[in-house]
């Protein structure tokens, strides 16, 4: 396909890019700086960053899409994530394989660094993989196994401090004596090594010091005493919080919860799974994911921790292949394209009108989606030296750098999302799925429908197509106010600054939080390429973990494969008070709100200042409503 030669757009209009331009420059466009919470858009790096950023997006839409693809985008019905990074032909994110890399030793590009011989060496090098990787890939980087993969590092370190206790202690202590005191030291050290590895997240920078490594580990489920030693540290490391006490953004943390090995009482990580609860009570993390959900547990073997789904930051989630092991790990995302279902649904003079809609714009989504692949795929593994050549990426240590990238990237997802489940349910029927069951199984019907057409599009192009449950975050707000235009401001549709998270209950609407896991957990499944479930809880939670308990125990009896619980989470910069701050502090009773920092789940990640929220989300936080237990 000849993506240079759109005849019919020889006369392409500037005007807009340039007008953005100068709402960039000038600082007049909040939402235009802020789409990304994470990134600061006002520094020198983040105003370059964004000029360049509307200039891509400007260029793959009159030269990189397809006719159809680039009139459903103009139409506010589709729009391609990351557009501005299609040119580079990058990948969204990837699930890294740290042990590999650890094992091996990696080159980031300045020299190589050698095989680690303890644990705080090898955190720290993991830092330094997660902000290498992120440079070469425009979404998030994870790790998969994160206990299995540092404990043997664990162990090096005991090894290490045994060896200088034989030498510098006397000889009359006993084997059991030795082994208590190492372990007892290998204790410290490996908190230690787990507070710098959460400073160092919290503070680096990629993407020429712009952003912060969007960065997620998944763990919990390794019971040897090493493994078990690492990750009680590091949710330890959490609670303790950054220099002041500050809650650390990063790494999103995500505890994978499986009955036998943490889920009840008589497991051997069980005390973990409480230490996690704890943790999330005060920090907002980690998520919970859940191994015996069936779609996760189709893949799982107790005997290779590599077969454990494992999620990445706000949901994705990547596992079954069609051209490879069926494993997250050294694969991610290649790109995913969400589709506007409340303009479908305002656009239909019926039900059977808005699935023939439907079934058009999945299908140009499909082909836009193939598109993208040949052209990521052309591009050579010199492009991205360190995510092909250290082996981040599956098979990507077998290419020369002037090969292209095709065969290994079918190993990866290509992904279609939705937005405004519940908005276009009540354009259709009066009422969305929270409210009415017939509501609900409209709802089923639609997203059981979008996934059978996935999976008919893995079959015809051999690939691996997928179905994401859309973490919008800078769309949501976009899609409404373009809808506005069109449609005006209709009651429970387009009243808002935004529209619902894929299909989710909305924020605003009263209901129970066992009810809102049973209506929403049936999503879970037909949702293959990522999902998540939140829970708004109010108050301070850190006094009530039975009631966190009775919530993650429903969300695995619901065949919820990922979910999160949300609170106020609040701290005064003037005094250091953490807790709930309504106005002012009730410590030092300062008032000044820009020394007040409010901690807030933006959409599967945490932001502390919500000044950096685009104008939708900040709405969309403001309608929360709790969620009783």
């Amino acid at each position: 396909m000849n993506h240079f030669n759109k005849t019919s757009r020889v006369k392409v209009d500037t005007s807009p890019l340039l007008e953005a331009f100068s709402r960039i420059v000038h600082m007049k466009d909040q939402k235009l700086l802020q789409e990304n919470a994470n990134v600061d858009g006002r520094s020198p790096c983040g105003l370059m960053n964004k000029i360049a950023s509307e200039s891509t997006k400007f260029f793959s839409k009159e030269y990189l899409l397809s006719d159809e693809a680039a009139i459903a985008l103009k139409e506010n019905i589709i729009y391609p994530h990351d557009l501005d990074y299609y040119p580079t032909g990058t990948t969204t994110c990837c699930q890294i394989p740290i042990d590999e890399l650890l094992k091996n030793g990696f080159n980031s590009g300045h020299g190589f660094m050698r095989t680690p011989s303890d644990i705080t060496s090898a955190l720290a090098l993991t830092t330094i993989i997660f902000q290498s990787n992120q440079n070469m890939q425009h979404g998030g980087q994870s790790i998969p196994c994160f206990d299995f993969s540092l404990a043997p590092y664990v162990r090096k370190t005991f090894g290490k401090i045994r060896k200088k206790i034989v030498r510098y202690l006397p000889t009359t202590l006993s084997q059991e004596e030795l082994n208590a005191i190492a372990w007892q030291e290998t204790e410290e050290i490996t908190f230690q090594a787990c507070e710098a590895f959460i400073h160092n997240l919290n503070s680096m920078h990629s993407r020429g010091g712009g952003q912060t490594p969007f960065t997620s580990i998944n763990y919990g489920t390794d019971t040897s005493h090493e493994g078990r030693m690492l990750i009680k540290n590091l949710l330890k490391a959490t609670i303790a919080g950054l220099g002041h006490g500050e809650t650390p953004i990063f790494p999103i943390q995500v505890f994978k919860l499986k009955k036998g090995v943490n889920f009840n009482k008589e497991d051997l990580n069980y005390d973990l799974y409480q230490l996690a609860l704890q943790t999330t009570a005060k920090r907002l993390f980690p998520n919970f994911s859940f191994i015996d959900s069936s779609f996760n547990l189709d893949y799982y073997d107790a005997h290779n921790p590599e077969t454990e789904a494992a999620y990445m930051g706000c949901r994705t989630r990547v596992m079954s292949n069609r051209h490879g092991d069926e494993t997250s790990i050294g694969r991610g995302n290649l790109s995913f394209t969400s589709i506007n279902l409340v303009k479908l649904a305002l656009l239909s003079k019926s039900i059977k009108d808005f699935f023939a809609r439907l079934e058009f714009y999945v299908d140009i989504v499909t082909r836009q989606l193939y598109e993208r692949f040949l052209f990521q795929g052309n591009k050579q593994a010199l492009d991205f030296n360190f995510l092909y050549s250290q082996g981040v990426w599956r098979g990507g240590k077998s290419l020369k750098p002037d090969s292209k990238l095709h065969d290994i990237l079918k190993q990866g997802t290509l992904s279609v999302g939705f937005i405004g489940l519940a908005e276009c349910l009540t354009s259709l029927t009066g009422k969305h799925h929270g409210e009415s069951t017939n509501s609900w199984k409209l709802g089923m019907k639609i997203i059981s429908f979008m996934r059978g057409k996935m999976d008919k599009a893995s079959e015809m192009y051999d690939l691996n197509f997928t179905l994401i449950a859309t973490p919008a975050e800078g769309l949501s707000g976009k899609f409404v106010k373009n809808d506005q235009e069109s449609f005006g401001k209709l009651t429970n549709i387009t009243d808002r600054a935004y529209y619902t998270n894929s299909f989710h209950i909305p924020v605003h609407y009263r209901i129970k939080a066992m009810d809102k896991i049973r209506l929403e957990g049936p999503f879970h499944e037909l949702c293959n390429a990522g999902h998540i479930t939140y829970i708004e809880l109010d108050g301070d939670v850190q006094h009530n973990l039975s009631a966190l308990d009775d919530i993650i125990k429903a969300m695995a009896d619901h065949q919820i494969g990922y979910g999160s619980i949300n609170h106020p989470v609040d701290q005064c910069q003037a005094c250091g008070y953490q807790g709930i701050i309504e106005h002012t502090c009730p410590k030092c009773q300062n008032g000044n709100q820009s020394l007040i920092t409010r901690i807030r789940r933006i959409t599967g990640y945490l932001v502390g200042d919500m000044d950096k929220w685009n104008d939708a989300k900040k709405s969309e936080e403001k309608s929360r409503t709790k969620h009783g237990v």
